[in-house]
């Protein structure tokens, strides 16, 4: 059995560790098995399921916490389980150090995987990605992107353009994320939501990069042009504190759901009427597609890749449009759920063909 190690932060419900575990579940796990390497010391929303499938979870130091023993441990968890396929999920090329590590340690295929667009705006990312690149891209056998803004950002343009990357979609099972109006009624009698409600939804940790503060104002406006609307908004983050007071100031209380951490995703879907997501920035964003996927109408900041529109059920709108025309477009995209699963099949979505390629670019087949 071939076995692959994953390193990443964490292995709780943010994108690159929801699309691991998508991958996980479907592959033949009698052929192949992932493990995990991570730092995050809090146990994981996934970490109970990647156990009962028979992975393993290493759970050491971060870099910036103690880089010596962070060093020190990889090594010794490479080289003492023999692990010869190793995939860094990162969108900072300082995360490309790891492969540098298990290189040295004997893996013999090392790939990345990038997971997003951009780290912010902050100088000490920014050179830090540079730096990463400098120092530590010959460690990388096999580059992987969810989209091309990912890929240009993480690799480069010049390997992007070379066809150095190869772009891997954020496969769904299609079946589970299918519009249930079973679910829909279910729902939104758990959360207290009226039939005739308008809701507006949002899957997303909060942090600065998935800017809740406008999604709030956004909401404001569309408050004011429909009574009826909710807003149910899923995640957990540093900043949920922030956002509720904005919610409270607003007089918004009885009007915005904080759902938390949520692990029925598609029922909560069949809840929402249209689905509102202006980040900053992503590489791509699961929950657009599974929104999609689920038939909704999404409304997306224009910084998100275009290739996020599967469907054509996508409006983009500028990060520099007022939140009254943000929540005009919102209650314009609220329609019945749409049949969208030939639409994923035709663009390559569908798990099983995305996870037989992910078998063959790593070179696990």
């Amino acid at each position: 059995m071939k076995r692959l190690l994953c390193i990443l932060s964490s292995m709780d419900t943010g994108g690159a560790e929801t699309f691991l575990m998508k991958l996980y579940r479907n592959i033949d796990k009698s052929k192949i098995q992932m493990d995990f390497c991570i730092n995050d010391p809090k146990t994981g929303l996934y970490e109970a399921e990647i156990l009962n499938m028979g992975g393993k979870i290493y759970r050491i130091p971060s870099k910036s916490e103690n880089l010596k023993e962070f060093r020190k441990q990889l090594f010794s968890i490479v080289k003492d389980n023999g692990y010869k396929y190793v995939l860094r999920v990162t969108s900072n090329t300082m995360g490309f150090m790891d492969l540098k590590i298990a290189k040295a340690a004997g893996a013999a295929v090392c790939a990345a995987r990038s997971s997003n667009s951009s780290d912010g705006e902050g100088l000490k990312s920014k050179i830090a990605h540079v730096l990463g690149g400098i120092l530590y891209k010959r460690y990388v056998d096999v580059k992987i992107a969810p989209s091309d803004l990912a890929a240009k950002y993480t690799f480069g343009k010049g390997a992007f353009n070379n066809g150095k990357v190869q772009i891997l979609h954020n496969g769904l099972d299609l079946n589970v994320y299918k519009y249930d109006p079973s679910y829909n009624k279910q729902i939104r009698k758990e959360l207290g939501i009226k039939e005739d409600a308008a809701v507006i939804g949002h899957i997303g940790r909060f942090d600065r990069q998935k800017n809740h503060e406008f999604l709030i104002d956004i909401f404001k406006a569309v408050k004011e042009k429909n009574k009826k609307a909710v807003l149910l908004l899923v995640g957990v983050g540093s900043l949920k504190e922030d956002v509720a007071t904005k919610v409270k100031e607003y007089n918004l209380c009885e009007s915005v759901i904080f759902a938390g951490r949520r692990e029925d995703i598609p029922k909560l879907l069949s809840a929402m009427d249209v689905f509102v997501f202006p980040s900053f920035y992503e590489g791509m964003p699961n929950t657009v597609l599974e929104a999609q996927a689920n038939g909704l109408g999404c409304v997306i900041s224009d910084s998100i890749t275009k290739e996020a529109d599967v469907t054509g059920l996508v409006s983009y709108v500028s990060l520099n449009r007022p939140a009254q025309y943000w929540a005009e477009l919102a209650l314009k995209n609220i329609q019945k759920h749409q049949d969208t699963q030939k639409d994923f099949i035709k663009a390559g979505y569908d798990i099983n063909s995305v996870t037989g390629k992910f078998v063959k670019m790593i070179g696990l087949e």
